[in-house]
């Protein structure tokens, strides 16, 4: 299912393509294993008076229902039989029928990338995140940390990724952990690999005392 050739095209676990095509391969061939429960439930709240029928009108539109609700996600997406990549999600709505169709993780969604050696050399972590089917666009919200493959750690309180431009941005307050340094300021931008990334307003630089 993962295509090798674009696996240079994403060197962290953040592996938002492959995410789309599982997604699918999940609802068609693994949904016993990887849906732990699936639960769409519709209430209708219907009373009868004469030959009159009253339907309330706070009942929620069929379309505004989720499509799909996963419990307990955690999908290794591998290349030649090696897992490369997982993606862990306590909870994953998809919501297909609405305007502009989206996916919700409102518990939280984690992403990690293995080394040859199957060790952890890059991970994400946000305690809720969306994603926009329409415009290709991620939204990260609360704690939200990146180790990148160079070792450098990113935390802000909102991300956002452009999946058709390959880009990262956000404009709250961004710390960045380097090995001798650490830097913060406000507004951010990326790549998608977080190799090339610039500040847009520097508040402080700390050096990291020798250890």
């Amino acid at each position: 299912m993962v295509n090798p050739k674009n696996l240079s095209k994403f060197v962290l676990a953040f592996y938002y393509n492959e995410l789309m095509k599982e997604y699918h391969f999940l609802r068609k061939y693994l949904r016993v294993a990887i849906i732990m429960a699936t639960t769409i439930t519709f209430f209708f709240t219907i009373s009868c008076s004469g030959d009159k029928l009253d339907v309330d009108s706070k009942a929620p539109k069929r379309e505004a229902l989720p499509t799909m609700t996963a419990s307990n996600v955690n999908t290794i997406i591998s290349d030649s039989g090696v897992a490369r990549f997982r993606i862990v999600a306590p909870e994953w709505i998809v919501y297909d029928k609405v305007q502009e169709p989206y996916w919700e993780f409102k518990k939280g969604i984690h992403f990690e990338r293995f080394d040859q050696s199957q060790k952890i050399d890059a991970y994400m972590d946000a305690k809720k995140a969306r994603y926009n089917q329409a415009k290709s666009l991620w939204e990260f919200n609360g704690d939200v940390q990146i180790k990148n493959l160079k070792g450098e750690i990113f935390t802000t309180q909102q991300l956002f990724w452009n999946e058709a431009i390959g880009k990262f941005y956000s404009d709250k307050e961004i710390n960045i952990k380097q090995r001798t340094k650490t830097i913060t300021g406000i507004g951010f931008e990326s790549n998608s690999s977080f190799t090339r990334y610039i500040i847009r307003r520097p508040t402080a630089i700390i050096p990291v005392a020798n250890q």
